[in-house]
């Protein structure tokens, strides 16, 4: 299981743990990730996506997933990411005419 959040993109990184005496071994900080399911107004559906602790805070500080969607640019976000912003332009564009 990837350790990778679907929105942000953080992930695994590498660091040392180092002793009192100053020595170094090497250690990996896992994200924050759980896989949560948030509600998307546009696809009037449940999506179900793997996400970081700060991931889900910045979604609910920018009004929901639609919302953070549509106001993040396509560069700043991940692959699966982009693929849903897509599915929501199309399914508002659907509604509207």
């Amino acid at each position: 299981m990837a350790r990778r959040c679907s929105i942000t993109g953080t992930g695994v990184q590498a660091g040392n743990n180092v002793s009192h005496s100053h020595r170094k071994t090497r250690r990996r900080f896992l994200p924050n990730v759980h896989k949560t399911s948030l509600y998307s107004e546009a696809l009037g559906r449940m999506v179900r996506l793997k996400l970081s602790a700060s991931g889900i805070r910045t979604i609910e500080h920018k009004g929901g997933l639609d919302a953070y969607l549509a106001g993040t640019p396509d560069k700043k976000l991940t692959d699966d990411a982009v693929r849903l912003k897509k599915q929501i332009v199309k399914a508002r564009a659907a509604v509207t005419g």
